[in-house]
Formats: C-alpha cells, structure tokens, sequence
C-alpha cells in the first residue's frame, strides 16, 4: 500500500475537498461515473436499533440506495439480520428468564465468547427477543421495541419501501462469519442464493450485492451466482503513524487462518491482490483508513500523542488526515467497485480536519472516488453527496 511521503496538511485536506471530478450525472470520480452509492449500514444504526425493520425503513427514508442487513442462521436454519452470531449485546436476550439456561460459550473465528448465541435458537424464539441499541453514546429510547426481522422480511421492506418511494432500493447482505456457520452445519451461501431466487434474484443487474471477510465463500458464491459479490476487507487498529495494525483474529480472512495461508487483510488491497480479487469479486469494501489514513500528533516529542482539542482525552479527534493511498486507484484499474465503511457522525469518531463535521469528511471521500460508502447516518451522507 503506497502512502506518498509529501506532507499534506490542512491546506491540501481543504483543496481536495473542494475539487471535483469524473463525468456522466456525477461530479465524482467513480468508476462507472455514477454517483455514489449511500448504503445504510445495519439501516439508519445512527437512530435506531440496528437490523430491525424500522431502521432500515428509516434508511429508505433518509434517501439510503441500499440497505445492508448481517445475516447469521437461527438453530433451524432461517437467515436473520442480527450483526453477529452473538447475540447478547443486541437483543434483550440477557433479561429474558427463559432462556437464562442458554448462555453458554463458543468459538468464534478462534475467539472464545460467551453469551446467547442465535444457533441455539429457532426462529420462533428469535422472534419474542426484541432488539436494543448496543452503543450507550446513542438513543436508547427504542430497546424492547422491535422484532429481529428474516432475510425476506427484509427483502420485502426493500420493495414495498422502494416502490413507495418511486425508486428501486437495493439490499446489502453481509454473511457474517461464513466459516463458523459451516462448522455448525448451517453453512450461509446457498441458503442466501435459494432465498435470493425467490425473487429473481441471480444476475448484475439485481439490486443485491453480497460481501464478506472471508474469501473461499465469495469464491463459491461466485460458481453459483452472477449477483455482485464484494470483498470487505478489515484491520485491528490503525497505529499512531497511520499504518493499519494487523493484529488477530483482525490481521486476516478467517479461512485464511484456518488455511494456514500468511496473507493479511492488507494483501488484498496490493496491485496483486486485487487482481485475484478481481477473478472472484466485482469490488471491495475496505475498512476507510486503508484509504485515507490518519494520524496523531507528537508535536513536543514526549512520546504522547498530543490532545489537539484540549479535552483532556485521547480520540479520533486528536488525529490529522494524511495522503490518500494509491487503493482506489488501483482497484478502479482492475474493474472492481470501492465501498468503504464505516461512516458515523459522532464528534469524537471524525479526525481533526473536520472540525465536527460529518459532511466533511464524506466529501473527502466523494472526491477520492469511492463508488459507494457505509454510513450510519444515511441522511447526512446523502445530504453531503448532493450539496
């Protein structure tokens, strides 16, 4: 991953803010010279509990394109939206006395976790749970209210919502830790595809894309399927130099560690690897520091990072935007779609050139060329697209 050495600064955040590319209806620089694509992470997560109905209902609302539901599989094999395979810190499992006797421990790509996982639960106990919000920074307001919802629920909000609204509305299915689930006997991709086809479904032009971390199952998916398939791509951490740290079970595709195969994460983002990317996939979905990194700010040389803001503590807010890598770029060379994640309108998640401002930093990206991005706050990231 080449990062150019040149100092960028301020002014130069500022100047690529302000300039404008590409062709065709978009001032951005895409590949295809569309415009980009807003994508409601786990539906507008920003304001409601995430994967229920009424989050993605509200991500339609506030102009998503897509609607991006994590699918894991109930004990009797039915995909439901639930972020991970554990459960507990998104439902209001952990309250309920009669499944108090389910908590138990698994193995979850080589981590040992404990809580209530959805594997040991049939759809119709997964549907008397009720979702929370798992970040306490946000509006709790709505715990205990709303269903996990399936795959067709899904499907079919994106539908009725899309023709209410006059436009299609796409869905963004991740499968969420693909290896784990064959492991389990409810192996995710066919499953998907069978329930895909039900609504015609199969082709590059259905308004389905699906992504995952792991590799082989993107490389199956692809011997059944011509729906675009995306390969996201994750890191650990991003260092106090702005180099993404690869530590596990974060440094690499599950399947790869299980392989043995010594490729990280940030093989796939080098010219090589998105040419092997390329044979499986029709984009990317990078974590966004691959693409503009960050980072702090030692200016007294104390071996601290230094508090820009002055509040006392250490956070996004004290890092300053370095050059933009050479990832876009390339991947645009080889054909494949850029789709970072994960944008999110809290002060203390947006580095210091902002200034607080959200909308800043998805031009930045806009302007850098992404195809598509993950947001949180759909509204602000389409607000920041078309203003």
């Amino acid at each position: 991953m080449h990062i150019s050495g040149a100092k960028w600064g301020v002014l130069a955040v500022a100047a690529m803010l302000a300039a404008c590319g590409g062709s065709n209806d978009s001032p951005y620089p895409t590949l295809n010279g569309d415009k980009p694509l807003v994508i409601g992470h786990r539906g507008a997560s920003g304001y409601l509990p995430e994967h229920t109905l009424e989050s993605y209902r509200r991500a339609v609302e506030l102009g998503a394109d897509f609607i991006e539901p994590d699918l894991v599989a109930t004990k009797d094999g039915v995909l439901i939206a639930r972020h991970e395979p554990n459960i507990t810190g998104t439902t209001d499992v952990s309250t309920r006395a009669e499944f108090a006797g389910r908590k138990t421990k698994k193995m979850v790509d080589g981590v040992e976790e404990e809580g209530w996982f959805a594997s040991d639960f049939t759809l119709a106990e997964i549907k008397t749970l009720r979702a929370i919000q798992p970040m306490a920074e946000r509006d709790q307001s709505y715990n205990g209210k709303y269903q996990i919802p399936t795959l067709q629920e899904v499907l079919d909000l994106a539908k009725s919502e899309g023709a209410k609204a006059g436009r299609t509305v796409g869905v963004y299915p991740e499968t969420k830790h693909p290896t784990y689930h064959v492991n389990l006997g409810l192996k995710l991709e066919d499953r998907l595809l069978d329930v895909l086809a039900q609504y015609g479904y199969t082709s590059k032009t259905s308004p389905v894309i699906v992504q995952s971390f792991e590799v082989s199952n993107l490389k199956y998916l692809r011997t059944k399927t011509q729906i675009r398939l995306v390969q996201l791509v994750d890191a650990n951490d991003v260092n106090a130099d702005g180099s993404m740290d690869l530590t596990a079970p974060y440094d690499k595709p599950y399947d790869f560690a299980v392989a043995g195969d010594k490729r990280t994460f940030a093989s796939l983002l080098t010219p090589a690897g998105l040419k092997e990317v390329k044979t499986y996939a029709d984009g990317i979905g990078p974590w966004k520091p691959y693409l503009i990194p960050s980072k702090q700010v030692d200016a007294n040389k104390d071996g601290k990072p230094d508090d820009l803001n002055g509040d006392g503590k250490i956070d996004d807010r004290d890092r300053v935007m370095m050059p933009p890598t050479d990832v876009v770029k390339n991947a645009h060379a080889e054909g494949l779609m850029v789709h970072p994640y994960t944008f999110r309108s809290e002060a203390r998640r947006l580095a210091s050139d902002f200034k607080g401002d959200p909308k800043a930093e998805y031009k930045l990206f806009y302007n850098l060329g992404v195809d598509g991005l993950f947001s949180d706050f759909p509204d602000t990231a389409k607000a920041a697209r078309d203003n």
